[in-house]
């Protein structure tokens, strides 16, 4: 059962803090009794009241991501939670990619995720502890759109089974939230090119609905407590059911 002292005394650094998902991970940790340490690209996204320590770096950005690391560990210590949450993507077709758009999404969403990553987890193996949750997605699993993305959140997967399988003799774990559509910010841009498409969307999930942030939120704030101990190198779906099967084939086909 969830506790109001899951992380008490633990110091919880969170990327991309100010974005939907973000901020909503960054509100649940925090009553939780942690210590947030909110990192994104500009201090206008890290107003947030939870957040009690704050860096700011592009991803997008190799040498703003290296300066940014030694600040953390100097003014915040190895953290003891790392979650890795900043991505974005915009190519949502083949027909939109170009080399532009191909090098931006995979440096965004898994070369300055890795970069960022790489040296904080290898603190925490060299404390001999630590449990660190990637917010992947389910474009990782199944083709839903968004290739480059989609390319590099599944090199995500990958990179969290690398730490849980080398690592875990070290006392870190690492495991990955695989989110479906989230009612967030980044829906805006399909808004308003269609106001029905969350009525169209919905028939695609087995729930009959999105899930919303705070479930996505409750997932990483299990994975990343003691109380997931014995998990790791796990890639959890939060996507009320659209993984499992697809239910218009049940509606459309066998059932018609």
């Amino acid at each position: 059962m969830a506790s109001k002292a899951d992380f008490e005394g633990r110091t919880v650094v969170v990327t991309g803090a100010g974005g939907g998902l973000g901020s909503a991970i960054v509100q649940l940790v925090a009553e939780r009794g942690a210590r947030v340490v909110g990192c994104d690209q500009s201090a206008e996204a890290l107003a947030s009241s939870h957040i009690a320590s704050r860096h700011v770096f592009n991803l997008l950005d190799r040498a703003s991501i290296e300066a940014a690391i030694p600040a953390l560990l100097d003014k915040d210590g190895v953290p003891d939670i790392l979650i890795n949450n900043a991505g974005w993507t915009r190519a949502e077709t083949l027909k939109a990619l170009t080399a532009d758009r191909i090098e931006q999404e995979l440096d965004l969403n898994l070369t300055g995720v890795m970069t960022f990553a790489d040296p904080i987890v290898k603190a925490m193996a060299a404390r001999g502890s630590g449990s660190v949750v990637f917010i992947s997605s389910v474009n990782a699993i199944a083709h839903f759109g968004n290739p480059a993305y989609a390319a590099a959140k599944a090199g995500i997967n990958a990179y969290a089974k690398s730490i849980a399988v080398e690592l875990g003799r070290c006392g870190v774990r690492a495991n990955v939230v695989c989110p479906g559509s989230i009612r967030t910010a980044a829906w805006n841009h399909r808004l308003a090119k269609n106001p029905d498409i969350l009525g169209r969307l919905k028939r695609l999930y087995p729930l009959g609905r999105i899930v919303n942030a705070l479930e996505v939120a409750e997932a990483v704030a299990f994975l990343a407590s003691d109380r997931a101990s014995g998990i790791t190198g796990a890639v959890v779906p939060v996507d009320a059911g659209l993984t499992a099967g697809y239910l218009p084939f049940i509606d459309d086909i066998l059932g018609a």
